[in-house]
């Protein structure tokens, strides 16, 4: 029964008591036989120790080792390019109906694990159980539609037509075809959907592999990497490698073998990764997601309850730690006051509490930096303008060995505050009323982020004009769900515009794929 309850970011609560006791029993698996574990590094075949070692301690409990791990070096880096490279000839020639196939061996074996998975998640990261159950269950979804899409395009080889419709001797073809050995450097707050994902896109397209995990969640990289790592591929089409960002990372950037990349992360970094995708005598492909500062607008006309929700999941889920999180958001001045004190009212009925607990909606902060980094926005909210909740710590009882936070609204802050214009990537949303839909989209797009957008209104004309005018490339109107996050592959596509993007396409729908190979026209006479 509980394998038939699937949790969504869309799933507002979970009282499968099935589902529960499952997790319970991951919990207690993962705790007594997983943690302590020595995580390797994967390198052409086989797993790679060093003598350099990482530790990983829970976010919930900073005693509680969850794993050692690896710490890589630039040589260890180069080996996995040159494995890879060595690879790359035979795994491109290979069928793509056999690359297919295992990527949904993968999936399935995702799907089977899925509670120890999510368990491993809660206790590494400080995700909730439904936010952990989320990201495994998406992660298995992603692979699956990468799959199909590969598929339904059979390989995608396209016939294309003739100079002469009546001269059959004449054939021609667009084939989109691998660039070679493709990076996947990855973050914390989505260890595994934005790992797995890339990875699998990029096999299955034909490209060879070489996976850097974030150094925060070592124990998630490798859980994943192992799915890759037992598939049966052949040695070097799948490589992982763990390390310092300022060594490992940096190396693959300026190794010219790595002939395209994936990164999620900040927008410093990603421009890094762009600029030396088009440094050298080759410009290489990126797929790049870069953070975003995401606004909601509220409507005289919206239902302010739903949108009230909305903004409250959307802008504390995960504690804040997403890309997609609500962070900004503009009132019509008519409903400030009601909106305001419902959002008050939901934010402070959020539980904080121990993620691998049945209740808690928040859990912690992944690391001391972002502990620290609440605690100086709270002193600059208090500042400069209002707390209307939250903005503290929780240090007492059970709460004193890790990283909880409080849920933090504020308001009264200019525009061109740094609370109000930089990603923050905490639990923290700023309220602003406004005299106007058009103020309140001037005030929307006026930032050189734009991955997510909400609008909450009961006009239909309202909505189409927010279509019309946001600039974001995920964008949802009337979602209780989270007025900004919880894209779905092959729901919503997720990508973002301006600074929160390269490509222009996103993950999990018809474009993503072909990011991973550039295209071949075929000319054959006879």
């Amino acid at each position: 029964m509980a394998e038939k309850f699937k949790v969504t970011y869309a799933t507002l609560s979970a009282d499968n008591e099935d589902l529960q006791s499952s997790f319970d029993h991951a919990l207690e698996t993962v705790r007594n036989e997983w943690l302590g574990a020595d995580a390797p590094m994967f390198i052409d075949g086989q797993k790679v120790y060093t003598d350099a070692k990482l530790e990983s301690y829970s976010p919930i409990n900073t005693d509680v080792l969850i794993a050692t791990a690896q710490q890589g070096d630039a040589g260890h880096t180069d080996r996995a390019v040159a494995a890879a490279k060595r690879a790359f000839p035979a795994w491109q020639r290979t069928p793509w109906q056999e690359r297919v196939a295992i990527i949904r061996k993968i999936a399935d074996r995702i799907s089977r694990d899925i509670f120890e998975l999510s368990a491993l998640m809660t206790l590494e990261v400080g995700k909730s159980r439904l936010e952990a159950l989320g990201e495994v269950e998406e992660t298995a979804d992603l692979l699956r539609y990468y799959a199909d899409d590969m598929e339904k395009n059979e390989g995608y080889v396209r016939r294309l037509g003739r100079l002469n419709p009546d001269d059959e001797q004449e054939n021609n073809y667009s084939i989109l075809r691998p660039y070679g050995v493709w990076a996947v450097i990855s973050p914390f707050n989505f260890p595994m959907a934005l790992a797995g994902a890339p990875i699998a896109a990029a096999l299955v397209t034909g490209n060879t592999v070489v996976f850097k995990g974030a150094p925060d969640t070592p124990f998630n990289g490798w859980k994943t990497a192992e799915l890759f790592a037992d598939a049966g591929l052949p040695p070097g089409v799948f490589n992982s490698i763990l390390g310092p960002d300022n060594t490992l990372a940096q190396r693959i950037l300026d190794n010219p073998d790595v002939a395209g990349f994936t990164f999620t992360g900040s927008y410093p970094v990603g421009m890094k990764v762009l600029e030396a995708a088009h440094q050298g005598p080759i410009p290489r492909p990126t797929v790049i997601e870069m953070g975003g500062k995401n606004p909601t607008i509220i409507s005289r006309h919206a239902d302010l309850d739903m949108a009230a929700t909305g903004v409250m999941r959307a802008a504390f889920g995960l504690d804040g730690q997403k890309c997609s999180a609500c962070s900004r958001v503009y009132i019509e001045e008519p409903v400030y006051a009601e909106f305001r004190a419902r959002l008050l009212d939901k934010t402070e009925g959020i539980l904080v509490g121990d993620p691998a607990e049945r209740e808690p909606f928040m859990g912690t902060v992944i690391n001391q930096r972002a502990y620290d980094r609440f605690k100086d926005v709270a002193e600059k909210a208090s500042q400069d303008g209002v707390i209307v909740t939250g903005g503290k710590v929780l240090t007492e009882g059970d709460f004193a060995k890790g990283y909880y936070v409080t849920p933090t609204i504020i308001e009264g802050l200019p525009e061109e505050h740094e609370l109000v214009r930089n990603e923050l990537f905490l639990p923290v949303v700023h309220l602003t009323p406004v005299a106007s839909l058009e103020e309140g989209m001037a005030f929307a797009n006026d930032t050189m982020y734009g991955l997510t957008a909400g609008f909450f209104s009961e006009n239909a004309e309202e909505v189409e004009w927010f279509y019309d005018n946001i600039q974001a490339g995920t964008t949802y109107s009337n979602r209780a769900a989270g007025a900004t996050t919880g894209a779905w592959p092959g729901i919503q596509a997720f990508g973002g515009w301006k600074a929160s993007g390269v490509s222009g396409k996103a993950i999990g729908s018809f474009y993503t794929l072909p990011l991973y190979m550039h295209e071949q026209s075929r000319t054959v006479i006879g």
